[in-house]
């Protein structure tokens, strides 16, 4: 009602929202996956420029509400902004940048990643049993090491680590104006041991939202600063709090190219653009 009669300006760009859903299919294709999701957002305003859960729909042929089964099974599940998962190493840098926010380390920080590492009677591995020996820190977001980013994860502790994520925007529904999106609160250990602290700092033991990892990768992005994502345009660019120094975003955009250029994301290369970014992978129950 505060708006009066002024027309509401969508950040939805409808052409970029039809290229990601041509080209988010053709990877679901190609995976052979039951899902995909995709969310483009501007890091400085926390505009959501196209969002995309498939399989979808046709709005004028709209599927009736499953009554049974997974409701996950439907199109009408919005995997985007609804649904919760493990995001695998995605979350690593997170514990990259935090301790290198608090003075812990900095990027060229030796850290040794051989077996074996024990936490509470658990041992963590790698994927694919793999023993990268020393690496050093900017090393560890390149090759994924888990034991590298659970070591940084002691280093900072529980509390601290909790106090971060939740700066991120990691514990709350996602803010947006999709009515679904209220559902989507993630899912988090009822105790945060030592144990806890190592899982999730390569994002096992919490699950999120993809629209929730977009954000909190947004600080790291526009240098430092919390965002709430929007569907509605804004006029100028709307900043939250500083959650981390620029000096910390910046050393941790520099890992994050580096994992295109060198590390897990090669295929994340693109002519023209200095892509950067980080892969994960979850562990399936079946």
């Amino acid at each position: 009602p505060a708006r009066g009669g002024a027309p509401v300006h969508l950040s939805l760009d409808l052409t970029v929202q039809a290229a990601s859903e041509e080209v988010l299919h053709a990877g679901m294709t190609l995976l052979n996956a039951k899902g995909a999701a995709s969310v483009l957002m501007d890091v400085h305003t926390g505009e959501v420029i196209s969002v995309v859960s498939l399989p979808d729909f046709d709005p004028n042929d709209r599927p009736r509400p499953p009554t049974e089964g997974n409701p996950s099974d439907s199109p009408l599940f919005n995997r985007a902004v609804q649904g919760v998962y493990e995001l695998g190493s995605t979350f690593k840098i997170f514990a990259a940048v935090q301790a290198m926010d608090l003075g812990l380390v900095n990027p060229g920080t030796q850290i040794d990643t051989a077996p074996p590492m024990k936490i509470g009677g658990h041992s963590i591995g790698e994927f694919q049993k793999k023993n990268y020996g020393t690496l050093s820190v900017e090393e560890i977001i390149i090759k994924s090491s888990n034991r590298g980013t659970g070591k940084l994860a002691l280093q900072i502790g529980p509390k601290r680590q909790q106090a971060f994520l939740k700066d991120l925007g990691l514990f709350d529904a996602p803010p947006v104006e999709i009515v679904e999106a209220r559902q989507a609160k993630p899912l988090l250990p009822a105790r945060w041991t030592d144990l806890s602290a190592v899982t999730i700092s390569y994002g096992h033991g919490i699950s999120t939202t993809p629209l929730h990892l977009a954000t909190a990768y947004a600080a790291i992005a526009n240098g430092g600063h919390a965002v709430s994502p929007t569907l509605l345009r804004q006029p100028e660019p709307r900043l939250g709090p500083r959650i981390m120094s620029a000096a910390s975003a910046r050393a941790a955009q520099t890992m994050l190219r580096k994992v295109v250029t060198e590390g897990t994301a090669s295929m994340g290369k693109v002519p023209g653009y200095h892509v950067a970014g980080k892969t994960g992978s979850a562990d399936k129950p079946k």
